[in-house]
């Protein structure tokens, strides 16, 4: 952003790619996938760079409030002095905290999900592909709760999956009834509770009974807790989880 502004442009978006995106090895793979996407249709984006931190999300989750105004008001004051107005993202996290609650602190701009972003490319045709690999393949999507139940974003990700001419099959608990995989809320960062199952293998398990061959998610807390759900059964040789970006990338020959 700072290499824009420094020639006096303006990117079409600000691809905010969170911590996940930057430092999670697994994510790093779905910000390499977005990228290739929005480079292949000559997107103009720009990223912040060792200018952007933390949203604070998981620190308001876990309580810290303080540590939350702090690191939001620091990228309120970046976002601002560079006049950015759209951010795409493709961390729910990110996306329910950018949109949400930065604008009681002076941060108000038009925050994207990736999935919602590239189903508008799809619509405007800017983006085309053929199914390719997943052509009639079994997949399953798992709701982020930060996408589905506190934003309503139930649609953009399942245009996707159809657009790849997969066979999409619901889970039994899907969309407004959707299971947590268990990370939100700062779970994602501390050992689970006492119980009698781990809420990411119950979830796991809805996922395996479809017969999915793929397990499409659109978050790396999800990517991250159904990988582990999938490890834990066992079967991450013939199961894969990954993200609608790497998906779409795949199809379009990008990865």
């Amino acid at each position: 952003m700072a290499e824009f502004a420094a020639k006096g442009e303006s990117p079409e978006i600000l691809f905010w790619v969170g911590c996940a995106g930057s430092f999670d090895d697994r994510y790093k793979r779905v910000t390499r996938a977005f990228a290739s996407i929005l480079n292949s249709l000559d997107v103009k984006f720009a990223v912040l760079g060792t200018e952007e931190t933390c949203t604070g999300d998981p620190a308001r989750r876990a309580g810290n409030e303080f540590l939350f105004q702090m690191q939001a008001m620091n990228n309120i004051q970046v976002l601002n002095g560079y006049g950015i107005k759209k951010i795409v993202t493709a961390c729910p996290h990110c996306f329910n905290t950018l949109k949400n609650e930065y604008p009681e602190l002076g941060g108000n701009y038009e925050v994207i999900h990736h999935s919602t972003f590239l189903q508008q490319l799809i619509d405007s045709g800017r983006l085309k592909f053929e199914g390719g690999a997943y052509k009639g393949k079994k997949i399953t999507y798992h709701d982020s709760c930060f996408l589905g139940r506190a934003n309503d974003v139930y649609e953009a990700p399942r245009a996707l999956l159809i657009a790849l001419d997969a066979d999409l099959i619901e889970m039994k608990r899907s969309r407004k009834t959707g299971l947590c995989c268990g990370a939100g809320g700062g779970q994602m960062f501390k050992e689970p509770e006492n119980g009698k199952k781990d809420i990411n293998v119950e979830r796991t398990e809805e996922a395996l009974e479809t017969g999915a061959s793929t397990i499409a998610v659109g978050c790396p807390f999800c990517m991250t807790m159904m990988s582990d759900g999938v490890k834990n059964k066992e079967r991450e040789q013939d199961v894969k989880v990954k993200d609608i970006a790497e998906l779409i990338a795949e199809a379009k020959g990008l990865s």
